[in-house]
């Protein structure tokens, strides 16, 4: 039982108790009352009818105690009451229970001087004689006179007392009864009340504790039910706002998290609020390690602290490029933000970090391509205006020389043709803009014809060419390209090995044996073009597949080479949904691998 439905029951209770004991004292004291009456209404009959009845003795010289005494005795065998005869000076003339000669004067008596005034009298005290309570009832024997003597008769009080206590334990059974009954119902009450206060106090605690789907069951229509409905409207508004409030910060949770900007914000004391998943790659930290502590706990670079500083004070948009060399080496565009309330009250900042990494390296890149291809167009151009002025100068009259110049000058407008074309064709690949015609190609047939194409050159430096290809192995793919490419890396090869090298071109299926596949079931195939050339450094690798990127700058430009195989290569195979990649040994040759899907 909750501490509140007990103190309710309690309250009832005592308030019922009370006014059922108020009610049984009024009760008992209005029954003794009206008993007393009644008692005394009959002891003032009896007198009557005795005085009636009975000659009263006046004007005697010796006071007649035997007549009164003998009077006395016989009417209290009548009556069953004390009788006593009294003169009006107070003398007792006779008793019935005592002799009247050796009895005090009852002249101070209660009932004696009420009776004197009033005609009758009436009083209850103990008797020292009886030792007992006696009620006495006195009346004057006339009522006109006074000084007139008097009779009184005295009733024993045993009975009447009884008769009270009989009353009284009636009485005490009965508020027990009473309290009982009042204590159950109070009780049924009590619950009555409570029961649904209690519910609607859970219900409320379990809101407040953020569970919004609590509800109150409703099942009366007093104000209790009208709480409840209330409480039930309130949660039903609180779920519904809270649902919202959930929803919004989901999205914005999953916008910040899928952002490819990191972004912190910052409020005016410093302390860092929220901080996304980018921004924490970036900047090598975690957002627990970040989040409620001050930004200059966070262990950054000087310059990130100092930028967010100038934010704080001058409470402006700053834009600064930071490189930062943890977790690894990035560029990153800073902005700094000032955050306002809407009282226009300064809130803080946000910071928003980009990696501007690989857009630099682009523009370094695009740079690089515009210096590299004005330099070698610059270079063939320059060859053809020098000999062009030279054979203008004269050396035209002697054949030798113009013979010589003139071949100058064709072979370098051919060289300077083909980087044009290597450039358009690579500016098409690039921008994907080359419509790729798939069909299916059997590898052993497609592969000994590409190299019929590149035999007469591989002659010419009495280079080997060996092949192995099973027969039956096909691909998907873009014939004249995939020929492009693997043309491509065979005339690398060739160029790059020393007279009687050897070159090798090797095609196989990639069975997934995980899986449980057999030989003939495959999804790629994974082609190896291999050669005994110079090889490639290792600090090269990586930059193997730039535009007009080359190992040995002087021999690529002494073989004729644009720069932009190698390049064209590797977009062509990425159209094809493939990979390439290159492993080498600096002095013992070059392998590259293409890995193509069966299927497109």
């Amino acid at each position: 039982m909750s501490s509140f439905r007990m103190r309710l029951t309690f309250i009832l209770i005592g308030m019922i108790g009370l006014s059922v004991l108020a009610a049984g004292l009024f009760m008992g004291k209005t029954y003794k009352d009206n008993h007393m009456d009644a008692l005394q209404d009959n002891l003032v009959r009896e007198m009557s009818v005795i005085l009636d009845q009975m000659q009263w003795p006046t004007a005697e010289a010796v006071i007649p105690y035997d007549y009164f005494t003998q009077k006395a005795e016989k009417l209290k065998k009548i009556t069953e009451s004390r009788v006593t005869f009294i003169r009006g000076d107070g003398v007792v003339l006779g008793d019935s229970d005592h002799d009247p000669k050796t009895m005090d004067n009852h002249l101070n008596r209660e009932e004696i001087q009420i009776a004197k005034k009033d005609g009758f009298g009436r009083s209850i005290r103990h008797s020292d004689t009886t030792n007992e309570n006696l009620l006495y009832v006195a009346k004057l024997v006339d009522p006109k006179n006074p000084q007139s003597d008097i009779i009184r008769l005295a009733l024993s009080l045993k009975t009447v007392d009884k008769s009270i206590q009989r009353i009284w334990s009636t009485l005490i059974v009965g508020l027990l009864i009473l309290f009982v009954v009042a204590a159950v119902i109070s009780y049924r009450v009590a619950l009555g009340l409570t029961r649904p206060l209690e519910q609607i106090t859970k219900v409320s605690k379990r809101i407040k504790n953020l569970d919004y789907k609590a509800r109150v069951a409703v099942k009366r229509n007093d104000e209790i039910g009208e709480l409840g409905y209330s409480i039930n409207a309130m949660a039903d508004s609180l779920q519904i706002q809270m649902a919202r409030i959930h929803q919004n910060e989901n999205q914005l949770a999953s916008v910040l998290d899928n952002m490819i900007n990191g972004i912190v914000m910052i409020d005016r004391t410093g302390r860092i609020v929220l901080i996304n998943r980018c921004a924490e790659e970036l900047l090598g930290l975690s957002a627990s390690d970040l989040v409620g502590r001050n930004y200059a706990e966070a262990k950054q670079q000087y310059e990130l602290s100092q930028i967010i500083q100038d934010g704080l004070e001058r409470r402006e948009h700053l834009r600064e490029e930071i490189t930062f060399y943890f977790p690894e080496e990035r560029l990153l565009d800073l902005n700094l933000v000032p955050i306002f309330e809407d009282s226009d009250e300064f809130g803080g900042v946000l910071l928003v970090l980009q990696d501007v990494t690989a857009i630099r390296r682009l523009e370094r890149m695009r740079s690089e391509f515009v210096a590299n291809v004005s330099h070698e167009l610059k270079t063939p151009v320059t060859a053809v205006k020098g000999f062009a002025e030279t054979l203008l100068g004269g050396a035209v009259n002697d054949p030798e020389t113009a013979r010589s110049f003139l071949q100058i000058i064709f072979d370098e407008s051919d060289r300077l043709n083909r980087l044009i074309g290597d450039i358009l064709e690579l500016s098409k690949v690039e921008s994907r803009r080359i419509p790729l015609q798939f069909s299916p190609i059997e590898l052993s047939s497609f592969i000994a014809k590409t190299i019929e194409l590149m035999g007469s050159e591989a002659v010419r430096k009495n280079i080997r060419i060996s092949v192995k290809v099973e027969p039956g192995i096909y691909v998907e793919a873009d014939e004249d390209r995939l020929r492009q490419i693997i043309m491509n890396l065979l005339a690398n090869g060739i160029s790059y090995t020393p007279d009687g090298g050897h070159v090798s071109i090797q095609a196989e299926p990639v069975i997934n044996e995980a899986a449980g596949r057999d030989e003939t079931d495959y999804d790629h195939i994974r082609i190896h073009i291999s050669d005994t050339g110079i090889g490639i450094p290792k600090k090269d690798l990586p930059r193997i597949f730039e535009r007009f990127y080359r190992v040995d700058k002087a021999r690529s430009r002494s073989s004729g080479g644009t720069g932009l195989g190698l390049s064209i290569v590797k977009h062509l195979v990425e159209l094809h949904k493939g990979s390439i990649s290159v492993s080498s040994n600096l002095g013992a040759g070059s392998t590259f691998t293409i890995e193509l899907p069966v299927l497109q």
